[in-house]
């Protein structure tokens, strides 16, 4: 990774300075408290302070700095941005005391009481993981253990997205790995939950700070073009809001109204997703009009703000997105809207309730602070959505496949379906037909054979949209399949079908266990534990279930069980001892023959190891990259900016070994660039000229498209590092006609 390599400079205060910049950040902190305090609370406050700053007395950050400042600083996030009260900032003070100092649970609740002891205690990391499989890791388990606080007391969850925050703004004093393992597990995890919790500015900052480290070259070209356009922009915005600003003034609102840019990691969103240059994104900010307006007004009154906004501008009404009638399931309430604006540019707008903004930019907090006190009585959306969370957490699996679960139920946008009396199903973006049968009934879900969404009939894979009428057609003869895991995204589906095959298995594993034990006993073996966890181990299985199983169907035959000796009762494995997985940076990864490990790369003790490229990101020298050891297939090279990295690094971060490239010119790689441009005669040939003769760059493969004057070439090609690549790029966009060359990850077929 190229950014934040050089060595940041260290935070440096004498005591005295150091004392008083403590005071000036506890003083502050009082301030901000000051309109929630009540009688008792100042006290509470300061023994939490004077507890926490003398259990970390000693401690300080990577920086330099004294350790007491991040609690402060948490708790001050928790205040200010995120609007909780006197109790969370004790425990955002007091998070990291049983962790990390010598103050116990025990303390905690003997000086607080139980409802802070049990924050505190949720925001707690566990210390060890006692099972080592890998299939599961700490970093996972401690993200299941905080997910799983949620629906007690959503206030640890808030603490935590704070916590994390005040990390991601202080990382660069961090080592280059530590940064990217950080900020994939935010970019993972605790944005998405942030986006759910509706704190939108915390989840816009977790991953424009998260793309820093992550993709640091796209972020900083940006954020360049972004400072090079905000005078021009600015211009463009004043412009636009100037008729509004009149218009609005005369329908005698109070209101505010203003431009703001889009974020960073949303404008490479967008330039990924259409394929397009900075220059090319049309929406780079949003208008945003927030009115004064009674709570049983603001629907009206935000309907008719839109009105003049579109009798000004004309409207796209594709692009009308109305959450006042159906907000969203975190709370949002907004009208937003694109409309045409000067000099034929696109400009959204959104349009919102004084109440309603206070939502989307407090989330959770401001949601219940107007619950309670302005008597708005609507359906409670978060309570629903804890509700749904209550129901998956009984299932026991393990902590990836959880966090993993999570994800796809419950950190997603949510669709609205109905069933065929009209009843409101609300289910995560991407839900089929039979997670619909699931969330009406286990036994509906078991015997569903197909749907009519809309009257029509469709299979049970198929995938709904919000506003979809189903009804689910079962029948008795129908039981859960494994293709079914492939159909559903919702953990309560996942689960159940998880629970019905097992059990059937287990049936039918009686047959395979009868056998074994039959086979076992012919050699004078027991049928012990002991033999039983060698042969599945032999046969590259996870369970004695699945062993039994394999047996019973026929796909183990048991006839290498002749190769096996018998020492006294025992088995005795006829193979040597299974691979070492590496589990830090400081042990080898296993060496594995491949045809791409001849490159070599250093680690962080600069020894040659062998490695093979990942086939999802397909890295090239001169990329970001890092090293995960994986089960079985050795050190896998991955760019920094790989679809899985987040996943990996989220969820692994005890496997990832640093890695960069070593000077060697002689081994090729393969990769691809794509071409646009206006079709010309000769434009081919032109540019195989570049590549073939003026780089003397290998093809592997070239095709071509021409339609309605425009071509779009795809060229495999070999290069030996991502600086010849850069070159290519260079070159190619020179030649007359092309206009747009990218880079895509070409694989080998």
């Amino acid at each position: 990774m190229k950014a934040n390599t050089t060595e940041q400079p260290k935070y440096i205060l004498n005591e005295e300075q150091e004392k008083k910049e403590i005071l000036r950040n506890y003083r502050a902190l009082m301030k901000a408290l000051r309109p929630k305090l009540k009688k008792g609370d100042k006290e509470l406050v300061r023994n939490a302070f004077e507890m926490a700053a003398e259990a970390h007395e000693n401690m300080r950050r990577k920086s330099g700095e004294p350790y007491i400042l991040h609690p402060l600083a948490v708790a001050m996030i928790c205040v200010e941005e995120i609007g909780l009260g006197v109790r969370s900032a004790i425990c955002a003070m007091l998070h990291d005391t049983v962790e990390d100092t010598v103050i116990s649970f025990e303390d905690i609740q003997r000086e607080f009481g139980n409802e802070i002891a049990k924050i505190v205690d949720g925001l707690t990391k566990i210390s060890s993981v006692s099972d080592s499989s890998s299939s599961n890791s700490q970093q996972a388990e401690n993200f299941k253990k905080i997910l799983l606080t949620l629906t007690d007391d959503p206030r640890v969850i808030l603490i935590k997205l704070a916590d994390r925050l005040h990390n991601m703004r202080t990382l660069d004093f961090m080592k280059t790995e530590k940064q990217l393992k950080i900020a994939s597990e935010t970019v993972f995890v605790y944005a998405p939950l942030a986006h759910r919790m509706g704190l939108y500015e915390i989840k816009t900052e977790m991953e424009d700070l998260a793309m820093k480290y992550m993709e640091p070259e796209n972020y900083k070209l940006i954020a360049q073009k972004l400072a090079e356009t905000k005078r021009e922009r600015n211009r463009f915005i004043n412009e636009f809001i100037k008729p509004i600003r009149l218009k609005l003034e005369k329908g005698g609102f109070n209101f505010e109204v203003y431009g703001r840019p889009k974020s960073i990691h949303s404008i490479w969103n967008k330039m990924k997703k259409k394929g397009v240059e900075f220059e090319e994104v049309y929406d780079l900010f949003a208008i945003r009009v927030i009115i004064d307006s009674e709570p049983n007004k603001e629907k009206e009154d935000c309907w008719k703000v839109y009105s003049m906004i579109t009798d000004e501008y004309p409207p796209s009404p594709e692009r009308l997105r109305d959450w006042l009638s159906n907000p969203k399931s975190n709370g949002y309430e907004a009208l937003h809207t694109t409309v045409m604006g000067p000099q034929g540019k696109w400009v959204e707008v959104q349009v919102r309730s004084r109440r309603m903004n206070d939502i989307a930019e407090k989330g959770l907090a401001a949601h219940y602070k107007y619950k309670e006190g302005s008597g708005v009585q609507d359906e409670d959306r978060f309570d629903k959505w804890f509700a749904q969370i209550r129901e998956v957490m009984s299932a026991g699996s393990d902590s990836v496949d959880f966090l993993q679960d999570f994800k796809t139920s419950f950190l997603v946008e949510e669709i609205y379906v109905y069933t065929p009396k009209g009843e409101v199903k609300m289910l995560p973006q991407g839900s089929t037909a039979l997670d619909f049968a699931f969330s009406i009934h286990t036994a509906v879900g078991s015997q569903c054979i197909g749907a009519k969404v809309n009257h029509r009939l469709v299979p049970i894979g198929h995938k709904l949209r919000s506003g979809d009428q189903v009804e689910i057609i079962t029948s008795q003869k129908q039981k859960p399949t494994e293709d079914w895991l492939n159909l559903v995204v919702t953990a309560k589906a996942r689960n159940k079908i998880k629970d019905a095959l097992k059990e059937e298995k287990r049936t039918i594993a009686e047959d395979g266990k009868y056998i074994l034990q039959r086979r076992l006993d012919n050699m004078g073996a027991a049928f012990s534990a002991h033999n039983i966890e060698e042969l599945y181990t032999f046969y590259k299985l996870n369970s004695q279930l699945d062993l039994f199983y394999q047996i019973a169907i026929k796909k183990i035959d048991l006839k290498e069980l002749k190769e096996f000796k018998v020492i006294g009762d025992k088995l005795e494995l006829p193979r040597p001892v299974k691979p070492v997985i590496v589990d830090s940076q400081e042990e080898r990864p296993p060496v594995f023959n491949k045809k791409d490990s001849e490159l070599i790369i250093f680690g962080e003790s600069s020894d040659k190891i062998m490695y093979t490229l990942a086939k999802c990101c397909h890295p090239i020298p001169g990329d970001d990259v890092f090293g995960f050891v994986s089960t079985g297939k050795g050190l896998i090279i991955h760019r920094n900016s790989c679809p899985n990295a987040p996943q990996l690094l989220a969820n692994y971060g005890h496997r990832i070994v640093k890695t960069k490239w070593a000077k060697n010119k002689e081994i090729s790689f393969l990769t691809g660039v794509e071409i646009i441009g206006v079709d010309s005669f000769g434009m081919l040939s032109n540019i195989t000229a570049v590549v073939s003769n003026d780089m003397n760059i290998n093809i592997s493969a070239l095709s071509i498209e021409s339609e309605s004057g425009f071509f779009k070439g795809r060229l495999k090609i070999f290069v030996r590092d991502k600086e010849e690549l850069d070159r290519l790029i260079i070159a190619l966009k020179k030649v007359q006609g092309v206009q747009k060359v990218s880079r895509f990850d070409a694989e080998e077929k």
